[in-house]
């Protein structure tokens, strides 16, 4: 059963009070930042900090640390500090290539590789960053990405839609999780479900946020729903009876159901029970 990212929520490193709230939000994953959310004066303060955040229970949430890149002054020690903390992955920022990963990789043998796909080069090397084989998930980092290329904000994010399809087909094939980008309007909740509902669309696991307020629409947007669940066990049992009667297809509400249907609705169920899990 696939641990569910529906919502992977940002929370500054700086911020204690924030860290120590996170343990009771409904959030799947929790991303500690010590990258931009944390001004440079405050980097090693932060990072102490953190240590002692990530030795508290965070229950089934899951913990991601974003480090500084490698080639910035405080990107080794972050790295380094890792190895001593309690966390699920580390999210390396700005990741051009699988060369960003095996320079992570060689100081943290032991822990999962997150990458934040938010350049034009990770855009176009996406499918060898996915195959790397320290890789977990892949983070769009949309806000990024916007300001290297260039594009002005649409909503229906037109000018990221080669990006972001590029990044998603190569984590389907190489398995990985994908998140998709933030919406930096976090008080427009109507906004953001268009936002969600698109990116559910496309395929992506879940969404980044930048405030616990956005928890609600995201945990629900890419959850799927109980009509979805419902048909997909009447897609199986009606593809299980066809095949007790040596037949290759059934049919439901209509229309055709093979095999491959049968293959999405497991994975609607298995979703479905992953997320009640997370609710025990």
């Amino acid at each position: 059963m696939a641990r569910p990212y529906r919502s992977v929520l940002y929370i500054p490193a700086a911020n204690a009070r924030a860290m120590e709230k996170a343990r009771g939000l409904a959030a799947d994953a929790i991303i500690f930042d010590l990258e931009d959310a944390v001004a440079p004066d405050q980097k090693q303060p932060a990072r102490d900090g953190l240590a002692q955040a990530l030795s508290q229970d965070y229950g089934p949430r899951a913990r991601i640390l974003r480090i500084n890149a490698l080639t910035t002054e405080w990107g080794r020690a972050d790295a380094m500090a890792c190895a001593g903390m309690v966390v699920d992955a580390v999210l390396i920022p700005k990741v051009d290539g699988p060369a960003d990963l095996d320079a992570v990789a060689e100081l943290l043998p032991e822990t999962p590789l997150w990458a934040m796909m938010e350049t034009p080069a990770g855009m176009l090397n996406a499918q060898a960053i996915a195959a790397h084989p320290r890789l977990q998930g892949m983070v769009m980092g949309t806000n990024d990405l916007a300001k290297d290329i260039g594009s002005r904000f649409r909503p229906d994010r037109l000018p990221m839609m080669a990006g972001l399809g590029l990044c998603l087909l190569a984590a389907r094939a190489h398995d990985r999780v994908i998140v998709d980008g933030v919406f930096n309007a976090f008080r427009d909740e109507d906004g953001l479900r268009v936002e969600c509902e698109q990116g559910r669309d496309m395929g992506f696991d879940g969404k980044t946020l930048i405030h616990p307020a956005q928890l609600a629409v995201a945990n629900e947007v890419f959850a799927p729903t109980q009509p979805e669940i419902d048909l997909a066990r009447r897609q199986i049992e009606a593809f299980d009876q066809a095949q007790a009667a040596g037949q290759g297809v059934a049919v439901v509400d209509g229309r055709i159901v093979e095999n491959l249907h049968v293959e999405t609705a497991r994975r609607t169920l298995d979703r479905a029970q992953a997320i009640a899990a997370m609710a025990e």
